[in-house]
């Protein structure tokens, strides 16, 4: 059996499923989201647990049922208590505002740079250069963290740039220049 399918998906209280054909619905205290469920694996609900089987020993079904347990405990985590990443702005006269559900971020460029912000995530600043972004969606958090990141990949060199919090960069020495050639 695979390692992580086998394990059952402890349900916190308040959380609900509804288990339909090719999807699981979770419904918790903050949200509601719902979870694919791949042909040939089925889904049973036993006292506050959901416990994923599949049907065959097959390279493809093992590998299915270890993402849909996956996939159905970042459900059920995610409307429970919710994801957040934060990410830090690390340069002189790097910062970030809110503005009308936009993030303006001013990172060296001629102009600042305007992202707007999608309706199923939250942005907090809790400083000028501490960027939060929370949601019930794990994926979701987690791309939307990446593009903010991207606007501003850490330099190799200097380290300035975007980052998450306690992402860990390795500097580079300086190129070094030939002499006599």
């Amino acid at each position: 059996m695979s390692r992580v399918g086998k394990q059952p998906v402890v349900l916190a209280d308040g959380v609900k499923v509804n288990i339909s054909s090719g999807k699981l619905e979770f419904e918790g205290p903050i949200g509601k989201l719902s979870s694919p469920l791949l042909p040939g694996i089925k889904a049973d609900l036993k006292d506050n647990q959901l416990i994923l089987t599949r049907l065959d020993d097959s390279k493809e079904q093992r590998s299915a049922h270890g993402l849909c347990r996956s996939l159905a405990f970042n459900a059920a985590e995610g409307v429970t208590n919710g994801f957040s990443k934060q990410l830090e702005i690390v340069g002189v006269g790097y910062r970030a505002k809110l503005d009308k559900g936009r993030l303006e971020l001013s990172l060296g460029y001629s102009k600042p740079l305007k992202y707007e912000i999608p309706k199923d995530v939250e942005i907090v600043l809790e400083k000028p250069t501490l960027i939060t972004v929370k949601g019930i969606d794990k994926q979701r958090v987690g791309q939307v963290s990446a593009k903010i990141r991207s606007f501003r990949t850490p330099d190799p060199y200097k380290l300035k740039g975007i980052r998450y919090v306690g992402e860990r960069l390795i500097k580079k020495e300086r190129k070094a220049v030939v002499a006599g050639v």
